[in-house]
């Protein structure tokens, strides 16, 4: 059974920062750091990120308990299908599944104007919120949000034809 005490979340919910582990390192994030870090930033918008960070890792934990209630033994295992390994047919095919998967996605990104493309790959990828993007680019919002709906629009066409 895992100790709660050196779960992430008990880390995180009991640090004043925001908690990082990592293999080799656990590193902190205090306010002092975020607000030296982003200097449009106020202690509000730190405390928002730390619930955040905490409800975070309380799923994860949650998650994870959840997980482990549902280990099998492992006695006479090797007996069992769990340990088959993919035919090489299935993993021919999986690769190819993959390949196929990331011409269609380079093809939508690519029917994509510049512009489009950036503001989509902010939002999706990097995580940034409409608001964030359109300080970054001095716009409103709105213009990002319409920008980010034809995008959007651009790729379920060019997904739906395959």
């Amino acid at each position: 059974m895992k100790n709660y005490q050196d779960s992430d979340y008990a880390a995180n919910k009991y640090a004043s920062g925001i908690v990082y582990r990592f293999t080799t390192q656990t590193i902190e994030v205090t306010l002092e750091d975020y607000l030296r870090e982003n200097s449009g930033k106020s202690e509000a918008d730190f405390a928002e990120l730390k619930a955040q960070s905490d409800k975070l890792f309380h799923e994860q934990d949650r998650s994870e308990g959840r997980q482990r209630k549902k280990m099998v033994s492992i006695h006479n295992i090797e007996e069992t299908e769990l340990v088959a390994l993919p035919s090489p047919e299935d993993v021919n095919q999986e690769e190819a599944e993959k390949q196929t998967r990331c011409q269609i996605v380079n093809r939508a990104l690519a029917a994509l104007t510049e512009i489009q493309r950036r503001r989509y790959l902010q939002y999706h990828v990097n995580g940034l919120t409409l608001r964030q993007i359109a300080e970054v680019e001095g716009v409103v919002h709105s213009k990002i949000q319409k920008s980010l709906l034809a995008a959007e629009k651009k790729i379920k066409k060019i997904l739906a034809d395959g």
